[in-house]
Formats: C-alpha cells, structure tokens, sequence
C-alpha cells in the first residue's frame, strides 16, 4: 500500500448555543482541518486536526495548513501502515507542530485499520468495553446555574463531571465548587478545571477552602514550573492538561512528582501513536488519565474514542468529545454521538467512520 494522494479541507465548526466559557477565553467559533489520504489500492482514509482557537495553546488553524503544506509532498509513495516510519519522516522535514502531525497519524492508523479490516482499537492490543464513558463541562456560571447544570448531566448518566474554573474571583469558585459538589452522588467523580487561569495562590487558597471536597484539580495553573511548585501546598490531586504537550513532559512530570493524573489530548501530543505511549506509560506508573481533544467533528470524536476503548477501566477518566456543541455529522449514520454520558465504538474498520465529503467543500490543497 502507498500514498498517491493527499487532500487537506478546511471546515467551519461554529460553536452551539455559544461561547463555550472557560477560565481565560470564550469560544464562539472552531477552524477544522481535515486531511484525506487516497492509496494505490483505493483505501481513503481521514485524519482530522481543530485547535481551540488561537490562544489556548500555541497552535491555530492556519498553522496547521502550513505545517501540512511543509511536511506532506515528502510522504506520497511511503506506506502509511508503516506509521513509525511516516513519524519519522514529518520529523525530519518539520520540527514541532505536533497537532499537524497528528492529523497524518491518525489518517495512517485509519489507513492500517481499513486495510485489515479491523478498529483501531483492535490494532492498539484491543478494546477493554465497547461502550466508552464520558465526562461533561460545566463551564463559567453562576453557582446556582452550575450546580443545576451539573444535577442533570449526573441524572443523564455522566460519571465524571469537570466543573470550569477561574477568570473570576476565587470567592466565586469556591462558590462554585462547593454548589456543584453539593448536588453530586456518591461515585461521581469531580474535577475543578482552571485551564490554566489561577495563580498559584488562586489554586492554593481554593483547595485549602475545599479541602473537604473530593476532586481533582486540572490544569490550576498556565506553567508546568507554577504547577510544580503547588505539590505540597494544595489539598488535591493535580492533573496536568496543557501542560502535558508530550509524552518526554508526562515522563518527566511523574518522575519528578508534579502530576497525579493527566488531562490527555490526542492532537495536542502529535496523534494516536504518541498517546498509545502515554496510555502505557501512565498505566506502568498508574496514573490516571482522559483521552480528549481540543475539539473537532467525527474523525476527532472517533480517534479518541478508539484509544480511549483500550485504556484500562482503572486508569480511565473518560473521553470528552465536542459533539454537544457542534451541529450535524460528518457519518450521519456511524458519527459518534453521546447517550446517557457514555458513547458507543462504531462497527466499522479503522476509526469507523465514513464521511460525507460533501461537507466540506473543495479541498484548500492537493499533493498527488
């Protein structure tokens, strides 16, 4: 199997019932890239990259087109079942821009599935349930709108829920917390989510109020350093969201103590096979973990979910998907879709999905 052809599209995801209101931003509208490619024995297979707008990290839309435009004449005529190797040759003409790269990876993976007739999940050591849990984020309200919010996705079946925080008095999010915990059962989980918006004595003050409290607190602060130096000072476990850019910082983050869990993104590390290491890594060092994404349609929803089949239930935090928000499918009939807080794996190889290109327009570049 080779590469002949390689199509890259660009698609308009506006955001649902916006903003989506975090800590530090309000997201109205998302950029999506998709990158097809076609073989020399017919297989099509699709990848799919959409950064959180232009300031949650250092990735943008735009970004992800040109570092596709540098990397992807060198990969017509490789084999994309040989996913190691396709790796190693974006490094070698691109550094960085893992979440370009992740597109192709994952293009790669749905390539191997397709030819072997068999998920993704399968080719990952197989899938541990077939029915894979969620989590729902409660974003910036009121105390009272978020403690109603988060009733109903419990009632829904969600087992997870990720309450935003920051960008707003630390009065207000504990306020906050102590509102949604109040509403929360026994067995569901809670994780407070500053996506990077507290200081270091925001995170301190809140998890010394709330230590009372079981949950989790993700991603207190914008740096790894300022996280790092919250360890034996807050009350909670910290989780590293965007903070964790690849797996040498997850590495480096157990060894040196800093995360007792991770907030993973499949893009954000540079695609399905850097993150099956992650899923290992943490599973050897039993740290638990999500696998996300910054946001996206089917191609995002379905990579995270095939990795996420294969995590241990243990070790497991659920996959968030932007289905919520995001209207229509790319698959009408096999796009990935929540129900009760948990979502279903699609029957069909590779990521499961077939999309209607239609959607998406004329391609915006072409390599054959």
């Amino acid at each position: 199997m080779k590469i002949t052809a390689i199509d890259v599209f660009q698609h308009d995801l506006p955001v649902k019932d916006a903003p989506y209101r975090m800590g530090l931003q309000d997201v109205w509208h998302l950029d999506s890239t998709i990158v097809r490619l076609e073989c020399d024995d017919g297989t099509v297979a699709y990848g799919e990259t959409c950064p959180l707008g232009s300031t949650y990290q250092p990735q943008h839309a735009l970004g992800a087109r040109a570092a596709l435009a540098e990397m992807a004449p060198y990969l017509l005529g490789m084999d994309p079942t040989a996913i190691g190797r396709i790796n190693a040759a974006m490094d070698s003409v691109l550094m960085g821009h893992l979440y370009a790269k992740a597109a192709i990876d994952v293009a790669c993976w749905d390539a191997t599935g397709k030819l072997y007739g068999v998920r993704i999940c399968d080719l990952l050591g197989g899938a541990v349930r077939e029915r894979v849990p969620s989590y729902h984020g409660v974003l910036i309200a009121s105390p009272e709108d978020s403690a109603a919010d988060a009733a109903r996705r419990q009632e829904e079946g969600f087992p997870r829920i990720q309450l935003k925080v920051g960008g707003r008095s630390v009065e207000e999010d504990i306020a906050a917390i102590r509102a949604v915990a109040a509403v929360l059962r026994p067995g569901v989980r809670m994780a407070a989510d500053a996506n990077k918006a507290w200081t270091t004595s925001a995170a301190i003050q809140v998890s010394q109020a709330c230590q009372d409290i079981p949950m989790v607190l993700e991603q207190p602060c914008a740096s790894y350093r300022e996280n790092a130096s919250l360890v034996g000072k807050v009350a909670h476990p910290i989780y590293l969201d965007e903070s964790a850019v690849d797996l040498a910082t997850v590495v480096a983050a157990i060894g040196e103590g800093v995360a007792d869990g991770f907030g993973m993104k499949v893009s954000r590390v540079g695609g399905i096979s850097a993150l099956r290491a992650v899923r290992d890594v943490c599973a050897a060092a039993r740290r638990p973990h999500t696998v996300d994404d910054t946001w996206g349609g089917d191609l995002v929803a379905a990579a995270s979910l095939q990795v996420g089949a294969t995590v241990d239930p243990s070790n497991f935090e659920g996959t968030w998907i932007a289905e919520p928000y995001v209207d229509g499918h790319y698959d009408a009939e096999h796009g990935i879709r929540l129900d009760g807080g948990w979502m279903d794996l699609p029957p069909g190889p590779g990521l499961g999905i077939t999309p209607d290109e239609s959607l998406w327009g004329d391609p915006v570049m072409t390599w054959s």
